[in-house]
């Protein structure tokens, strides 16, 4: 079977790691090409990373016959824009996240992938890290009891004034970028959608949030919380936090266990602690993809679970008294 051949939308930092690294170990994919909004920035990248074609804008890379899929690590407000031209253009797509700007531009996305009957995957990686089963499989075995509240932490030191994460007209804040791992995880160790209770931000500038605290409940009531942060007196902070009448489960850095992860659980039975094999959770995101666009194999990052998350993150900021990224009051 030939590879699957891909292209990269932007020389993004992030995509050494997230895609190029994964794809020197999986021999089902070849990236073959490269665009970027500077044209010697994609030509120093695709040098540096052993890329054999550099197109001039990104429309042109999206044109080329010769690339089956999309890798799309553009800033959150490019996202909805370059995925759909993407997939209309009969290319699948790894879009990174978070899918979109705001739930509608997901619902939208999520649309042109049905039309176009392609994949469409939401680049949550650490929901492809055998992690993340293993944390649903205690909440869901009774070991807990009956949950009661379930939080998640997720804070970075990120100094940099200038970067785009910090910037609203790119969608930035602290929600989309750390939160909507948060938020993911939350609803992944729920197994439902939460209701967004009440919400308080602490601002970098008008409009984009350093931090972001939500409190959320579940129709069944259940109880949780989010609290994400891009700068604060909590420098680093990945966890997960899940407690029933019958024990409590911690567990460390759920969103790169690649890196050191560690999952404990208290309970009538006693304490213990677990650590997950498994690869890189981008070797295993890169896998699945190529099994979802070669083989039509299921995935859970889905764009419809991607619209789930952004409902989510957008009454987060409402409930912060903000827009949601790309809606202008």
């Amino acid at each position: 079977m030939k590879p699957l051949r891909l292209g990269i939308l932007g020389a993004a930092q992030i995509a050494p790691m997230a895609l190029i690294r994964p794809a020197r170990q999986t021999p089902e994919v070849e990236i073959v090409a490269v665009a970027a909004r500077e044209p010697q920035r994609a030509r120093d990248f695709a040098n540096k990373h052993g890329i054999g074609r550099v197109h001039a804008n990104y429309a042109e890379l999206i044109a080329d016959p010769e690339i089956d899929a999309i890798y799309n690590p553009l800033p959150n407000s490019h996202h909805c824009e370059w995925t759909i031209r993407a997939l209309e253009a009969g290319k699948h797509v790894l879009c990174e996240k978070p899918l979109a700007a705001n739930a509608d531009e997901a619902q939208t996305m999520a649309e042109a992938a049905t039309r176009s009957q392609r994949v469409l995957m939401e680049a949550f990686h650490w929901r492809y890290h055998p992690l993340a089963a293993r944390m649903r499989e205690i909440v869901d075995s009774g070991e807990l009891g009956t949950v009661h509240h379930i939080e998640v932490q997720f804070c970075i030191p990120l100094l940099r004034r200038g970067d785009i994460r910090y910037r609203l007209d790119l969608a930035g804040g602290a929600a989309m970028d750390v939160g909507c791992y948060a938020v993911n995880i939350v609803r992944h160790l729920a197994g439902a959608e939460p209701e967004v209770v009440s919400a308080r931000a602490k601002l970098s500038s008008p409009g984009v949030d350093r931090v972001m605290t939500a409190d959320l409940r579940w129709d069944d009531g259940r109880s949780g919380r989010i609290h994400c942060a891009l700068l604060s007196p909590i420098l680093l902070r990945i966890r997960a936090h899940v407690r029933g009448d019958r024990g409590e489960m911690r567990v460390f850095n759920p969103v790169a266990p690649q890196f050191f992860h560690r999952l404990s659980v208290r309970s009538e039975t006693g304490k213990r602690s677990e650590r997950v094999a498994g690869d890189a959770s981008y070797s295993h995101q890169l896998r699945a993809f190529v099994s979802a666009v070669c083989d039509g194999q299921s995935f859970p990052s889905t764009p419809e679970d991607g619209v789930k998350n952004m409902r989510v993150i957008d009454a987060m900021y409402r409930k912060a008294g903000l827009s949601p990224r790309g809606v202008h009051p």
